[in-house]
Parts: C-alpha cells; sequence; structure tokens
C-alpha cells in the first residue's frame, strides 16, 4: 500500500501507527533514504491494502478511527485533501487494513497462470518481496526467482523440475505467503518468529522450473500452443498428460547435468518422450540453462528440490556431500517425519550438479506417497511436513 510523505514524517513514524517494523519498511523501499524523505514521495508500508469508506451521517474522523481501531493519524496520512471538521455525507475514505490471512487459497490445478496472479498479489502486499525473471521456458514464459530475507546467507529451493510434480509449487508459494504474513503480522509460526530469519538469510525461491510442462499436465495439449502435434505425438497422441515429466521438448530436465551424463543417458530413452530423456546434451534446455546459471551466479550455501513422492529425502552423491549435510539432513527427517536416503543410483539430476561443482549442501525432498501426480487432497498433509524443512532451512 502507498502513502504520500508529509512535512515532518519518517519511516519509524510510520512503523509506529501501522504497528510495522522499520527494517521491513525500509527493505520495502530501497531506492529511499531513510534520513532524507521528501515532502511527496510515495512510501511503500507491507502488509497493509487501502480500501474505501462512505461518510455517513455524525461520521468523525475520530469515529470512524475508533470504529476501524486504527490510529488517527494513520487516516490522516491516508487522507491528506481532506478537511477534517468539514466531513461530508458522502465523501469517500481511503482506510489502511491489515492483510491477516493468506491469499493464497485456490491451490487445485496450480497453473503457471495461477502462480502468476498470486506472486503479483504478493508482491503488491509485500513489497520487501523481491523477483526478477532468470530465464525463459521453450515457450517463452519467464522462469521467476522469488527472494525474501536481507541476510548474507542464501539458501535456496526449487519446485516443478517435473510436470506431474507440480504440487510443490503452491507448497512452495504458500510458505512464502505465510513467510511474509508472520512477517508484518510479527506473529509466530510453530512457534518461531520470523524476524531473524529475514535479517540473517536470504532465500531464494523458483516455484516453477518446468512452466510449460505444468500447463500442459493439467491443460492438455492446447498448453502446447506451437508444439500442440509433437507433444500429441510424443504422448502417442493422448490427450491424458497426467504421466508427463518433461519440459514441452519432451526432455527430463532433472537429467539435464553435466554430472555423470553419459551414465545416464546410455540407460534412458534416446528420444524425447513424456519422461526420463536426458536429452541430446547436458545443458540443451533453456529451462536447465537458467537453474545452472542461477547457482552459477549465486553463492547458495544450500539448495533444495522439491519433487514428488515417496517421502524421502536423497542428500548424497559420489561421496561429495560435505560433513554438515548429515546434521541437515537430520533435522529435516525430525521435523517431516521423511527418510534419509543418502545414494540412490540416479545421475545428471541438478543435486547431482551442485554437489559435483559446489561441495555444499544439496538435497532432493520427495513429498507425499503415492502415484504422480499426487491428488490435491494430499496438499495439506504434505504442506504441514513440508512447512517443518521449510522453516529449518531458515534456522540451520
Amino acid at each position: 500500500m502507498e502513502i504520500t510523505v508529509r512535512p515532518g514524517d519518517s519511516l519509524w513514524h510510520y512503523s509506529q501507527i501501522f504497528r510495522v517494523p522499520l527494517y521491513l519498511i525500509e527493505a520495502s523501499n530501497p531506492t529511499i533514504s531513510p534520513t532524507q524523505l521528501l515532502v511527496g514521495q510515495r512510501i511503500q508500508i507491507p502488509g497493509f491494502i487501502a480500501s474505501t469508506y462512505t461518510v455517513k451521517p455524525n461520521d468523525s474522523l475520530w469515529s470512524i478511527a475508533m470504529a476501524y481501531n486504527i490510529p488517527l493519524d494513520m487516516l490522516l496520512l491516508m487522507n491528506q485533501g481532506i478537511q477534517p471538521a468539514y466531513l461530508q455525507i458522502g465523501q469517500i475514505l481511503v482506510i489502511p487494513e491489515r492483510v491477516t490471512n493468506l491469499i493464497i487459497n485456490d491451490v487445485n490445478n496450480y497453473t503457471y497462470e495461477k502462480m502468476v496472479d498470486d506472486i503479483q498479489q504478493l508482491l503488491y502486499i509485500y513489497p520487501f518481496i523481491i523477483d526478477q525473471t532468470i530465464g525463459n521456458s521453450v515457450l517463452g514464459k519467464n522462469l521467476v526467482e522469488l527472494q525474501i530475507g536481507t541476510g548474507t546467507k542464501q539458501v535456496h529451493v526449487n519446485g516443478s523440475f517435473h510436470a506431474n510434480e507440480w504440487i510443490t509449487t503452491p507448497v512452495i508459494m504458500k510458505f512464502l505467503n505465510q513467510y511474509a504474513l508472520a512477517l508484518s503480522n510479527n506473529a509466530p509460526t510453530r512457534g518461531l518468529y520470523m524476524h531473524p530469519f529475514f535479517m540473517s538469510t536470504r532465500l531464494s525461491l523458483v516455484p516453477m522450473v518446468n512452466p510449460d510442462g505444468v500447463n500442459l499436465v493439467l491443460n492438455g495439449s492446447s498448453a502446447a500452443e506451437n508444439r500442440q502435434e509433437e507433444v500429441l505425438a510424443i504422448n502417442n497422441q493422448r490427450e491424458d498428460f497426467s504421466n508427463w515429466k518433461a519440459n514441452i521438448n519432451g526432455v527430463d530436465l532433472n537429467n539435464q547435468y553435466p554430472a555423470l551424463w553419459e551414465t545416464e543417458a546410455a540407460r534412458k530413452p534416446e528420444f524425447p518422450g513424456p519422461r526420463d530423456f536426458p536429452g541430446e546434451s547436458p545443458l540443451s534446455e533453456p529451462e536447465a540453462i537458467a537453474m545452472e546459471r542461477l547457482a552459477q551466479n549465486r553463492n547458495f550455501e544450500r539448495m533444495n528440490a522439491l519433487h514428488t513422492q515417496g517421502e524421502v529425502i536423497f542428500w548424497g552423491y559420489q561421496g561429495m556431500e560435505p560433513p554438515e549435510s548429515e546434521t541437515i539432513v537430520n533435522e529435516y527427517s525430525r521435523v517431516s517425519g521423511y527418510r534419509p536416503v543418502r545414494y540412490i543410483d540416479s545421475f545428471a539430476g541438478y543435486k547431482d550438479w551442485f554437489f559435483q561443482d559446489f561441495r555444499k549442501p544439496c538435497f532432493t525432498i520427495e513429498l507425499g506417497i503415492g502415484i504422480n501426480p499426487l491428488p490435491i487432497s494430499q496438499f495439506s498433509k504434505i504442506y504441514e511436513e513440508t512447512l517443518g524443512i521449510m522453516l529449518a532451512n531458515l534456522y540451520l
């Protein structure tokens, strides 16, 4: 929500009347000098939206402020053009409304478009969240990274490498929403106050690595646009794409990395398909390249890839995992109930490459139990299990 600076205002004053931590206001206005506010400047206040109120007979600013349980100065700040002593019946006032509930509720059939709409709402309400495009899918969709926190420790989480594992995307999005909501309302999550994590850790999220594939699974062949005939041919002319893991080119994005890629390619399909084809070469796909560049350009201390299914956490690769990986996975296991598995006979994944190139803790976390795509009826259970892991990723 935007406000306009008055003479004598300060960010500290805004923090006091809106009851929002000063550092969140500063993070929401990165180009503003806190000590040199200019009259007329526009300032973002996180955690609020603006609603309207129509003046009724016998109303006063004081009675309206009392009715909404807000400071009188908050009303004056939001309605600088009014004459408090001369309110007119029918006059429209702007009322700041604190957001106290999650905005991400519709998690079924969570398409790329739903994600983009939710991101826009989150950025509007919580401008301390940073978004950037790290690349594009085959069909040109933006691959969005979201960041929250100002600390020097950088950790990363991604979802929907595999198209029919799309349920991982609303898990990530709901966590981001819950994190931001807890910060702006100074409320605990599972007994933990989030402010220290915001100050110590910068959390990177790529909620949907494979947007073309996700939309194909959820919307059918029409989502492939000019590639419709190709994907139908790959899928044996079947309109049911629920088993599709690959990107729109029929390449498995989690078999795309130069970490024993040749070994994996030798035992995988030789042609594009709904799943498992590693491509003609490592890093042939734009989505895989974007994720590789993201890791190369940042100093992530830890990487977490959310997949489904199995309720297990894979945490090693060819003996390259550092000693702290075991400590971290044991905490992940404790808070989620998921079983740690050190090694698996699988190569060329994002986790494998991250271990190989950075020798830092890296985890593939398999959410839920069943056959992919997991039913949305499992979402609440999966989210509660994953919530502990997401929080541990911040405090470890």
